[in-house]
């Protein structure tokens, strides 16, 4: 009857740590303080800033846009103008 142990089939003796022990021992102890879990977060407000920062954005560049017609439109680029690109 075949023994089950390590790989040459030796079972594994009482003073050497098992394998996943080993692996246990050898996880680095983490550095610094440990930190509190982060508190809990509401959708809700976070959905409402994020569509308050993409309108901020979306009007932000609108204005910039109209903005550059209007320089490209008084640095002389009449026909850019003209073309209904303003």
């Amino acid at each position: 009857m075949a023994s089950r142990g390590r790989c040459g089939g030796a079972p594994a003796r009482d003073d050497e740590p098992r394998r996943d022990e080993r692996a246990e021992q050898q996880a680095p102890a983490p550095q610094g303080p440990v930190l509190p879990p982060p508190p809990p977060v509401d959708y809700g407000v976070f959905m409402q800033g994020l569509v308050q920062a993409m309108q901020t954005q979306a009007h932000t560049q609108a204005a910039l846009q109209a903005q550059l017609e209007a320089q490209n439109c008084l640095d002389g680029a009449y026909e850019w103008c003209i073309a209904g690109n303003s």
